[in-house]
């Protein structure tokens, strides 16, 4: 259910894009009825439209999932709020400038800024992130700590260029898909190639 509820505002951003490409003359007048205020004056939006409600929409349900949590007097975790500030940004610079390359910047930041935080947090305070977040489920030695750290840096500055190249390269249509089940699909396979690396020390340990 977390996984889901991470997701909410991917998958939303994905079904409002594909619904938007499917009837763009309601998306048009959605985009002019509810999102004209927020565009710079004189810029059209024509062609536009889908990922603008989808950026939209994808903004709204970030600060739907905080609220909820808020609401709910859950803890947020810091990536959330990361998330919110990046979203709103670079969303709201697609809206105002009727540019998808803005959004597209998006997951790239975030890939690229998760994996800052990793490696300066490693080499300037000599603190393991990855070390501190999992170290309650499992025990490594610190070696393996130190893999495992500047594996996740590694995957993270891989996806930020991935991102890049699928956006210049490919249609908006290619990239809106790539971001929901390409990027699900590579963090998965990462996952569990961590895991495989990391039943190694379990198996180590019990026998």
């Amino acid at each position: 259910m977390k996984f889901l509820f991470d997701l909410f505002p991917v998958l939303l951003f994905f079904g409002i894009f594909k619904w938007a490409q499917s009837a763009p003359g309601t998306a048009q007048t959605l985009v002019s009825q509810y999102l004209s205020p927020f565009v710079g004056a004189g810029i059209d939006t024509a062609g536009h439209a889908p990922i603008l409600l989808a950026t939209a929409v994808a903004i709204l349900a970030s600060f739907m999932q905080i609220g909820y949590l808020i609401g709910r007097q859950r803890k947020v975790e810091p990536m959330l709020w990361v998330s919110l500030a990046i979203i709103t940004i670079f969303g709201g610079a697609t809206i105002y400038f009727s540019n998808e390359t803005f959004i597209k910047w998006k997951p790239t930041v975030l890939y690229w800024l998760f994996g800052g935080v990793l490696s300066v947090s490693a080499l300037l305070f000599r603190k393991n992130l990855i070390r501190a977040l999992m170290s309650k489920q499992i025990e490594l030695p610190d070696a393996a700590w130190s893999r495992l750290n500047w594996s996740w840096v590694g995957f993270f500055l891989f996806m930020g260029a991935l991102n890049l190249y699928v956006a210049y390269t490919f249609s908006t249509d290619a990239w809106v898909n790539f971001k929901l089940f390409g990027g699900m699909g590579l963090m998965l396979a990462f996952v569990l190639a961590q895991a495989f690396m990391l039943a190694r020390y379990v198996e180590d340990k019990s026998s």
